[in-house]
């Protein structure tokens, strides 16, 4: 009994150390992301939240009433942001390292969890809230970016002056959400590239007035 005693006692059980307030919150929001990467929108529960964050379900719980809540959270908290505008003295460079930064938001590990949530996500008034953090997350931001960049450019004289409309900020982010969900591409730098250089360059370059502008009827 003494050596079965003094075994125990020199082998004691590590004990986790119990994490309260927003330390455990961060804890919890991590787990969520995880479970997301793993298991995905459907198979995403309360409960493995709870085990992955090595705490009850009932601290969840009281912190967050249902599973949309608490994955809206965690995506919110998650997304990196997009920065400031970037400035290299040419609008090409610019967009070029723009769209570089969309990609990694769109591509780290909330980007990934958010569009596998859109893709399984079957109820539309739950699709629709995700859809509005892509919006207000990644989306409009990028599009406050793009527009500075494109009025620094007016400002150099290497951008059309009209180009500041909301149709040519579209442009970019709905060839790049093109590419992405439909063609299957995870925006390689020479796809950026290539866009920049043959679609976005060309298209706010000064020059001549269109034949079409400034006419209601387009005769």
């Amino acid at each position: 009994m003494a050596t079965s005693r003094s075994a125990a006692t020199a082998r004691p059980q590590q004990v986790t150390p119990r994490r309260r307030g927003s330390v455990l919150e961060q804890a919890i929001l991590a787990a969520v992301l995880d479970q997301l990467s793993t298991v995905g929108w459907n198979g995403l529960t309360m409960e493995g939240v709870a085990a992955g964050a090595q705490t009850g379900k009932a601290a969840v719980y009281r912190r967050w009433s249902s599973k949309e809540e608490l994955v809206a959270d965690a995506l919110r908290a998650g997304l990196p942001e997009v920065g400031e505008a970037p400035d290299h003295g040419s609008v090409r460079e610019d967009l070029y390292q723009l769209c570089r930064r969309i990609r990694a938001a769109m591509y780290s590990k909330p980007g990934c969890a958010l569009r596998a949530v859109l893709h399984e996500c079957d109820d539309e008034t739950t699709a629709e809230r995700f859809r509005a953090l892509i919006i207000s997350g990644v989306a409009e931001p990028a599009s406050r970016l793009f527009l500075e960049v494109v009025r620094r450019g007016i400002k150099r004289g290497d951008v059309r002056a009209d180009a500041t409309g909301s149709l040519v900020g579209d442009v970019m982010p709905a060839i790049l959400m093109y590419r992405s969900k439909v063609c299957g591409s995870e925006w390689p730098d020479a796809e950026i590239g290539e866009m920049v250089d043959q679609i976005m360059v060309p298209l706010l370059r000064p020059g001549p007035p269109s034949p079409l502008r400034g006419t209601r009827d387009g005769s």
